[in-house]
């Protein structure tokens, strides 16, 4: 099977990578992800992914574009707060895997899948309710399987390589609840 596999990071990439690889899956990567904030951290995430892109022989195409703007509004569309985890990290999942299943599509692939189903501190619900969604609309396959189990084990190959590690899940919001700047999302 060849999938097109939306990353989020190079730390949640690791597993995924090893794993579906180990399983005879063909892997491409994408990078397309305006909702980390701020730019600074932005670069930081794209630059530990050229990273290990240039470690491990990686193919990945980058869609490279620092997007606030383009990420807080369709988070907070039709009075969903900002403090509402569950609205804004719906439409921030939905938008990435939307442009993964057009592009997953346009490259001819089987189908695709994310990074993001590795952390244990994304929804991932939400995540595979977004990627079928997208699936349906394209009429390209979502690949679910739960990663969660490698969480660990990705860490562990992200501090022998040294790359940069993340506090955050990226988004404004969540950046602010990690500071004590906005109440805890629940």
């Amino acid at each position: 099977m060849k999938l097109l596999m939306h990353m989020c990071c190079a730390n949640c990439s690791l597993y995924p990578i090893k794993h579906l690889s180990g399983k005879g899956m063909e892997l491409r990567g994408l990078w397309f992800n305006p909702n980390i904030h701020p730019e600074e951290e932005y670069g930081k995430r794209l630059s530990a992914l050229r990273e290990l892109q240039s470690a491990w022989g990686l193919d990945i195409e980058y869609i490279d574009r620092y997007g606030l703007k383009e990420q807080a509004r369709p988070a907070t569309k039709g009075g969903a707060a900002p403090h509402d985890r569950e609205e804004r990290c719906a439409v921030c999942y939905g938008m990435r895997l939307e442009r993964t299943a057009v592009t997953a599509k346009k490259m001819g692939l089987d189908g695709f899948t994310t990074t993001l189903l590795v952390s244990p501190y994304q929804k991932q619900d939400l995540i595979v309710r977004a990627g079928e969604e997208a699936a349906r609309k394209h009429a390209v396959r979502f690949y679910f399987e739960d990663m969660r189990p490698g969480f660990r084990e990705g860490l562990k190959v992200s501090k022998e390589l040294g790359l940069y590690r993340q506090k955050y899940c990226g988004c404004i919001y969540s950046e602010a609840e990690r500071r004590g700047l906005a109440p805890a999302a629940g």
